[in-house]
């Protein structure tokens, strides 16, 4: 099929929720670069939305999954798996947490945090079962998630939405004070929003937060479906912060590229969970497991936190110069490699303006250009889209 009869399929049988798409249909990957089908380059700094961490056929995850896939894609949870088990003691050794659960995406784990929360107060004989997110927090796209996503554009064409969510404002201590009540079971924060414009939160308002859940006695459950696995510098954002929580839900990076979501608690709060209390069918097959461990060991061993710490930090810089020069440009945010240029104006024409010019960026609602690149770039590569960018501002300019 050539481009033309791709994008027609599209439109003909895809069921249009995404709207119009980039008009390229894209290849291969290699390294940090995308090709399309005509030949032509992308540098990228999306990374499948903060997923593909190691960018495009890293030689030692592709060889790992070509020898899984010519073993044992999937049997069920009725069994065991060494690899599973692997990825097990690997992600738990180098967390704070006691156990985990595997899901097929981040909406899914966060509605398994949301049951164990619920149903840790169960067991206690306790009737609290609200949970408080933040506005412009975004927790997925199950009607549940949906519920717990602080943005009511999401809600609309939904309702009546699933009750037992309260939102407040952002770093706003005194506003989750006000909120908890007896029935408030958890707070479930992003620690840096991204689909909300990459809002990093406060030292003081998650130490505040952390303290009122121990007065409390209530959960919390950190969201860290786009921060988790390097994102920021350290394979968890919490880790930027000191302070744990009870219950964090990872997906995304996890396995750079191949579906898979989890939820860590501490033993305490996992005992909640009974034989059939939760389930799921692909949920940490051994293929996605395969794919989990591999990107992981790559991250812990080959130097990756550091470097996505290193050109984070290079990249803020050379972003904080843009920012001095064009008045155009209100704020940058972010940690790390998740980072965020809020602009006077709409984000989505200088999204196309970049791509026209070979380099992939996202945005983060309507004025913010959101950067979520491969954690394995360099400086050349923050270099060329530096270049790029200060050629397109000057346009505007």
């Amino acid at each position: 099929m050539n481009k033309q009869e791709i994008i027609q399929a599209d439109q003909d049988y895809f069921m249009n929720v995404f709207g119009p798409r980039f008009p390229i249909v894209l290849e291969k990957g290699e390294g940090v670069y995308l090709y399309d089908k005509e030949g032509n380059k992308y540098l990228d700094f999306t990374a499948g939305i903060a997923v593909n961490a190691l960018g495009y056929n890293y030689p030692e995850f592709s060889e790992a999954l070509k020898e899984q896939v010519s073993k044992l894609i999937h049997a069920s949870n009725l069994y065991y798996y060494e690899i599973q088990a692997k990825l097990s003691k690997l992600l738990i050794s180098n967390s704070y947490a006691d156990k985990i659960f595997y899901s097929n995406s981040g909406a899914e784990a966060n509605e398994g945090a949301i049951k164990l929360a619920k149903k840790y107060f169960k067991e206690k004989g306790e009737e609290r079962y609200e949970i408080i997110t933040a506005k412009n927090s975004f927790h997925g796209r199950t009607l549940k998630t949906l519920a717990a996503t602080g943005q009511e554009k999401y809600h609309k064409p939904y309702t009546p939405i699933p009750q037992g969510f309260k939102y407040v404002p952002y770093n706003d201590l005194a506003a989750i004070k006000e909120a908890i009540d007896d029935k408030t079971a958890a707070i479930m924060l992003e620690l840096i929003q991204g689909e909300g414009g990459v809002n990093p939160a406060t030292q003081e308002y998650i130490e505040g937060v952390r303290e009122l859940c121990d007065q409390e006695g209530i959960l919390l459950i950190f969201d860290e479906i786009q921060t988790g696995i390097g994102r920021t510098g350290s394979l968890f954002a919490y880790e930027e912060y000191g302070i744990e929580p009870d219950i964090l839900t990872l997906a995304k990076a996890l396995g750079n590229g191949v579906p898979i979501g989890a939820f860590l608690a501490k033993d305490g709060v996992a005992q909640a969970f009974k034989p059939g209390d939760h389930g799921s069918t692909f949920g940490g097959n051994p293929l996605a497991c395969q794919a989990a461990y591999t990107t992981l060991s790559i991250i812990l061993n080959q130097g990756v936190l550091d470097n996505a710490k290193e050109v984070g930090s290079y990249f803020y810089n050379r972003l904080l110069e843009l920012k001095e020069k064009y008045d155009f440009i209100k704020e940058l945010r972010g940690m790390g490699l998740i980072l965020g240029l809020e602009l006077d104006m709409e984000a989505k024409e200088i999204v196309k303006k970049m791509l026209d010019n070979g380099i992939l960026v996202l945005t983060a609602g309507k004025k913010v250009l959101r950067f979520l690149p491969p954690l394995v770039i360099n400086i050349e590569d923050v270099d060329q889209v530096i270049g790029v960018l200060e050629e397109v501002f000057s346009q505007i300019n």
